[in-house]
């Protein structure tokens, strides 16, 4: 950590962090100020992370924080130290396979126009894994924190659905 303020970034206080991003350990040097979100975008260069509403009401910059869902436009990058993060660039295979989600959501035509994509396909990736096999309220349940402004629920529900089927088996 360097917190002397004659070091950093345009003499401002920085911190040094390692954060594993996809599997691969990041280290750089932070202003404490600087979002996640920004630091998985600029730093990492992630743009599957989205900056919507930058009140973690659209959830469209949601990734996964040590197996769980947090909106990085709330989160700082210091914060995340130590921590593992997936982002939707995470979930395809190496080969470029995609993971069953993403499958799931480009079959249904869930893509819409895609700047809510990658924070829905996040959630989903949390709901199916605490619940295979979500009933339809439970989806929505699951997604609520999550807004599509073209209001693509129905494809985006049946994408959810389709990707449960595709796990499950």
């Amino acid at each position: 950590m360097s917190t002397d303020s004659t070091d950093g970034i345009d003499g401002h206080v920085t911190e040094e962090i390692t954060v594993t991003v996809n599997g691969e350990a990041v280290t750089a040097e932070v202003e404490p100020r600087l979002k996640l979100s920004d630091f998985l975008r600029y730093e990492c260069d992630l743009h599957g992370v989205r900056v919507g509403c930058e009140h973690g009401v659209c959830g469209a910059c949601t990734v996964q924080q040590g197996g769980r869902t947090v909106k990085s436009c709330l989160s700082y990058a210091v914060q995340a130290d130590g921590a593992e993060i997936e982002t939707v660039e995470g979930l395809a295979s190496e080969d470029g396979t995609l993971h069953p989600i993403q499958e799931a959501f480009h079959e249904t035509h869930a893509l819409q126009c895609g700047f809510c994509t990658s924070g829905f396909v996040m959630a989903t990736k949390e709901l199916l894994e605490e619940n295979p096999d979500p009933s339809r309220e439970e989806i929505e349940t699951g997604l609520a924190d999550n807004i599509c402004r073209c209001t693509g629920y129905q494809n985006i529900y049946e994408a959810v659905e389709r990707a449960a089927e595709a796990m499950e088996d």
